[in-house]
């Protein structure tokens, strides 16, 4: 299989504070890679600079054989090729759902607008939110507002879906029916990045599972090496913290 992204020797720095250190990792097409570790440990900001919302300090990101952190890159092309999946939604509150999945398509992708719809139709119909088109965000729970989320990314048909911690924010019974689709997504063979607390989902959905701890990545493996034989002591430390 391919690698979509490669990210060599990454780095970044808020002013003195280096929060990623030498990162080194690939994702694959079809791959669900989970990023796992405690908070502050730069799992969100590896994220941010896969998409490019924080800037690196250093490295490359190799997609499809170039690397997007070069001056000469239209930055904004290689992002609508990334779905990008927030904490807290970020739905445009004045668009009701099917307009939601339908703005970044005309705008970006140049559909038009029937078509746009029927995009927007489709990927609603996959999270179970179809039945809702004409309703605004505020109308719906969290836990709706977030798959209208996956579904507006997915309109705009990513090489690369990425999540940053899609459940943190959703009351417990909801977190349920957001994994559900992520895992449904999952066996679609959609490529995925996900930033996760979510360990039995983790474990259930990845194909590789990756542990940050302090800027670096401490240990990746399957799910099966990750949570049943871990070799560094800080991963083995953070499961028992977060596997009560």
């Amino acid at each position: 299989m391919e690698n979509i992204i490669d990210i060599k020797h990454l780095s970044k720095y808020f002013g003195t504070h280096e929060v990623l250190k030498d990162i080194d990792f690939s994702v694959k097409k079809g791959e669900v890679v989970c990023i796992i570790g405690s908070s502050g440990s730069g799992k969100s900001t590896l994220l941010r600079c896969v998409n490019l919302l924080e800037k690196p300090t250093g490295g490359e990101i190799i997609y499809k054989g170039e690397n997007i952190l070069d001056d000469k890159h239209d930055i904004y092309a290689y992002r609508t090729k990334l779905g990008m999946v927030f904490q807290s939604f970020n739905l445009f509150n004045n668009h009701n759902v099917l307009s939601n999945c339908v703005v970044g398509q005309v705008k970006v992708l140049k559909r038009s607008k029937a078509e746009a719809e029927e995009v927007a139709r489709k990927y609603l119909k996959v999270v179970g939110m179809e039945q809702y088109i004409n309703a605004k965000p505020k109308q719906l729970s969290g836990g709706q507002r977030q798959r209208v989320a996956i579904a507006r990314a997915l309109s705009m048909e990513p090489d690369v879906m990425l999540f940053d911690e899609p459940t943190s924010a959703l009351d417990p019974e909801m977190v349920g029916e957001v994994l559900k689709v992520m895992k449904e997504l999952a066996e679609s063979g959609l490529t995925m990045l996900i930033v996760t607390h979510e360990m039995g989902f983790a474990e259930e959905v990845s194909d590789r599972v990756v542990f940050m701890d302090k800027g670096v990545i401490a240990e990746e493996g399957t799910p099966e090496q990750i949570f049943k034989n871990p070799t560094q002591d800080r991963t083995r430390e953070f499961l028992k913290r977060t596997l009560k």
